[in-house]
């Protein structure tokens, strides 16, 4: 649980803001236009303890909660970092979960510490190029022989495989076809990412490109019992326990880059001269800037009403849900009206905004698209009958 108050969480933000300062928007817009990874800014998270903030004390983390988190991540991308600088540290502040959850003690002393001080860096494999977000069809599989597995199959978007060491990877360990439910049969390992028979390439894409989100291949690649996390087949499950959690860090991230978009519109239309007057003296630059400031700020307290119930261990479902979807839609708001506060400026590099709304475009498709929340709030808030 996330003892935290509210004046703590503040000083959190402060370390941040401080931390980020050393990093401006040339410092991303550089690792952007190169695909570099920024290791400066990776470094300075590791040695300030806050890679490990949510990976518990005694393996060598900070034991806060998704709050504590969710500031972090909304800091980093409202400086300007934007999703380069949030994915750099997003998997290795949360995506061990499942670990720390259901990994074995031996597994969690031998993986923790190392992800909480930086040293070891995880990337997660879930999605496939035929499954999509239905995530019971996945074909990767890993069938078990003696006291191992070995695994052949391919991923798709999975960030951070080039620098990861390790890949949170799912399977199938019973062929869909002989299970009971959908969600049945499903196991999750710890790859060595470095084992013989992977390999990762990056795919091209439009933003954040600091980060690589990679295709991963997997061909008769050996994994020993050990590195297998928690009991064969309940990988689906354990995956659960982290959804509600990542959707709300995700949001949290999409505000972060509605703020820094924000900030910068309000200072163009501020200082830019235009028939004599600051453009934002007219209604028709102001009121959208309004509009995209009020729903950050909603947007912000069903963030915070998420984080703070699961940090309760309280069910937040549709809270996690709507923070992501509203979120999201307010960040691409506020990044699209800045380019649009901008002009032709706007389109240029000079000023950064045309990054933030490359960046501020993901949330609204990842972890999960704006329609399956929808999807999900109809069914099992409004009691209306399933979809898909």
């Amino acid at each position: 649980m996330d003892a935290f108050h509210d004046e703590d969480i503040e000083l959190v933000r402060e370390a941040i803001r401080r931390l980020c300062k050393d990093f401006d928007d040339d410092y991303w817009a550089a690792c952007d236009e190169e695909h570099r990874f920024p290791w400066d800014f990776y470094k300075a998270m590791a040695d300030g303890g806050w890679v490990g903030i949510a990976i518990p004390e005694q393996y060598g983390g900070g034991g806060m909660g998704i709050r504590c988190a969710a500031a972090i991540l909304e800091e980093v991308a409202a400086s300007g970092a934007c999703m380069n600088g949030a994915s750099a540290v997003h998997m290795s502040i949360f995506g061990m979960h499942p670990v720390v959850e259901h990994g074995s003690e031996e597994m969690k002393q031998r993986f923790l510490p190392s992800v909480a001080n930086g040293t070891l860096h995880v990337a997660f494999g879930v999605t496939e190029p035929n499954a999509g977000t239905d995530t019971t069809r996945i074909t990767t599989r890993a069938r078990r022989d003696g006291d191992t597995y070995v695994i052949n199959g391919r991923k798709v978007w999975t960030s951070k495989a080039l620098e990861a060491d390790r890949i949170l990877l799912l399977t199938r360990t019973t062929p869909l076809e002989e299970c009971a439910k959908p969600t049945d049969g499903m196991t999750l390992f710890l790859v060595d990412r470095h084992a013989p028979g992977v390999e990762a390439r990056a795919i091209p894409k439009m933003g954040r490109n600091a980060v690589a989100s990679c295709e991963t291949f997997y061909d008769d690649v050996v994994v020993p019992l050990e590195d297998r996390v928690g009991e064969e087949g309940k990988g689906f499950r354990y995956l659960l326990g982290g959804l509600n959690a990542e959707r709300i860090l995700v949001a949290a991230e999409a505000l972060g880059m509605g703020r820094v978009a924000l900030r910068r519109a309000v200072d163009y239309a501020n200082n830019r001269v235009v028939f004599d007057r600051p453009i934002g003296k007219n209604q028709g630059i102001a009121f959208p800037l309004a509009e995209a400031h009020a729903k950050l700020r909603a947007a912000a307290l069903m963030v915070r009403e998420a984080a703070m119930l699961i940090d309760d261990g309280k069910p937040c479902g549709e809270e996690a849900n709507l923070a992501k979807y509203l979120a999201a839609e307010a960040g691409f708001f506020a990044a699209d009206r800045a380019v649009q506060t901008h002009g032709g400026f706007g389109y240029a590099t000079e000023y950064h905004v045309e990054r933030y709304f490359r960046e501020a475009r993901l949330p609204r498709i990842a972890p999960i698209s704006q329609e399956l929340i929808l999807a999900y709030v109809a069914e099992h808030v409004l009691g209306l009958p399933r979809s898909h």
